[in-house]
């Protein structure tokens, strides 16, 4: 399912996949264009893979480079999977368009990432939470490609950051996952939050919610009154190589009244 983004944000997946196929790049309409694109709005607000297609710079007879780029992230599972990989395996994959120059030009970026990411990484603690797509960054670590699904709860403090890193309270099979109240708030109350945000994933990659999934929540939310740590959401995670990736906040689709 699809989250709404801010009007600034770019997010040129939708009509990428209604581009022509065979189109090269520069027949394509400007909005469709990543070079373009990136002039327009800005390298945050492109999508990864535009990114990656600014990197390749070309395609091949046949697939332009936006489709190139959406090829190697579907191929590879995702942008977080696609940066593990080295030179060599991307060359292993045998994806047409993607010889031995691109491959290491493309993996040198993605060191370049992955260097920047672990030298300049907050601390859990310095993290503040004010809306679902700053929550989905704190928990798609966690919750990217699990096979079964899992049952985790971000602790904030009165400011809304995090006090620590996202504790998985209850790990399940492949389509549920067990989970009580007393697990969710034993935690809670060891380490003084003030409120919390749940947050599950979805191993089928679709984020759209059960009816058990809303009785949960509000077991949670009627728990929290008595103990004075407020719910302030619950966010279902799906397949994070999705672009944009695959979430949902109950609150944010006033699915769940969190207030009343």
């Amino acid at each position: 399912m699809n989250m709404e983004k801010p009007n600034s944000k770019s997010d040129l997946s939708h009509v990428w996949e209604s581009a022509p196929e065979r189109s090269p790049v520069k027949d394509l309409h400007d909005s469709l264009k990543p070079r373009e694109e990136l002039e327009r709005v800005g390298r945050k607000n492109l999508s990864d893979a535009a990114l990656i297609a600014i990197i390749l710079r070309s395609g091949t007879p046949g697939k332009n480079v936006i489709e190139l780029a959406r090829h190697i992230l579907v191929e590879f599972g995702g942008l977080e999977k696609l940066a593990q990989a080295d030179h060599t395996e991307l060359v292993q994959h045998r994806i047409r368009g993607l010889g031995p120059i691109k491959a290491k030009e493309l993996s040198a970026a993605m060191e370049l990432g992955l260097r920047i990411a672990t030298r300049t990484k907050k601390p859990f603690s310095a993290i503040r939470i004010e809306n679902p797509l700053q929550a989905y960054k704190a928990i798609e670590p966690f919750a990217a490609e699990q096979e079964q699904e899992n049952f985790w709860v971000l602790l904030l403090d009165t400011k809304n950051k995090l006090i620590r890193e996202p504790v998985e309270v209850s790990q399940g099979l492949i389509d549920s996952t067990p989970v009580h109240p007393r697990e969710i708030f034993t935690e809670a109350i060891r380490y003084r939050a003030k409120s919390i945000i749940l947050v599950h994933n979805h191993p089928s990659g679709d984020p759209t919610p059960s009816s058990q999934d809303l009785k949960i929540t509000r077991r949670m939310i009627d728990a929290a009154r008595l103990l004075d740590i407020p719910v302030r959401d619950h966010l279902i995670v799906g397949w994070s190589y999705c672009d944009p990736p695959s979430y949902l906040s109950l609150k944010e689709h006033n699915l769940i009244d969190f207030e009343g």
